[in-house]
């Protein structure tokens, strides 16, 4: 394992989240902090708790799973993308590292970028309504595997698109709808019965609702499933990638 490579790669890519510290974290944290602000304030005031908790503590582990997911993917899918569109990749391809080294450099930084933001939201939540959680090793466990998987699947994105439209497409028309409709701002079983089972169709009920679970003990659906769900949607990613560099597609084409 070259782990100077490794470092190497992950070291450029958190440095460019330290110069772009407004677009990477201050733009993100305003973001979600305006979502708890109209939320809470506009449902808050007509919604005094969901199963025992105040509606404004409900909703944070929603918001941040909400910026977890879209950071992710941003973070991983433009740092690979980068690199193809100006043609440095072929440097790294033809340098002394392997595939399994590109990929945990470019995931772990950009999983680590998400593990902060999510961290200094955690934070920011805490100023506006008192948070206590209930199982922090799962609320742990849950934000990094989270962000890692979908740090492999925005890296995925990032092979896959052929320009920066592409690269938007799959988390603006895909991944932030499912977020907002995966139970993020309210539970499912407030939803007729129909509607329910429709969103049980939604993998990011479970990331949602298992994460959750870490903070107040209570979830939509099983806290053994949600932590089964995204450990499918990881081995599916690292399976993709797996393929994707034995094959070569849309890297040495």
């Amino acid at each position: 394992m070259n782990f100077y490579a490794i470092r190497a790669i992950y070291l450029f890519e958190m440095a460019r989240t330290w110069r772009t510290l407004l677009q990477s974290i201050v733009s993100p944290v305003i973001s979600t902090s305006l979502y708890f602000v109209v939320f809470g304030a506009a449902i808050g005031s007509r919604i005094s708790e969901i199963n025992g908790v105040s509606y404004g503590a409900f909703i944070v582990p929603g918001l941040i799973m909400l910026s977890l997911l879209t950071q992710s993917i941003s973070n991983a899918s433009f740092g690979i993308y980068f690199p193809k569109f100006v043609g440095t990749i072929y440097e790294l391809l033809s340098a002394p590292v392997s595939y399994l080294e590109i990929v945990i450099a470019y995931v772990g930084a950009a999983a680590s970028k998400s593990i902060i933001l999510g961290l200094i939201i955690l934070a920011t939540a805490s100023l506006f309504v008192p948070l206590h959680i209930e199982h922090p090793f799962l609320m742990v466990l849950f934000l990094v595997l989270t962000a890692v998987t979908f740090s492999l699947f925005g890296f995925i994105i990032g092979i896959w698109a052929g320009n920066f439209e592409q690269l938007q497409l799959v988390p603006l028309l895909i991944v932030t709808p499912l977020t907002f409709l995966g139970g993020s701002f309210y539970s499912i079983d407030m939803l007729p019965p129909f509607w329910h089972s429709v969103s049980l169709l939604n993998p990011v009920v479970y990331l949602v609702s298992g994460f959750r679970w870490s903070f107040f003990g209570i979830s939509d659906v099983n806290v053994g499933i949600s932590l089964g769900m995204t450990l499918v949607f990881l081995t599916v990613c690292l399976a993709t990638i797996w393929w994707i560099f034995r094959t070569g597609w849309r890297i040495k084409a």
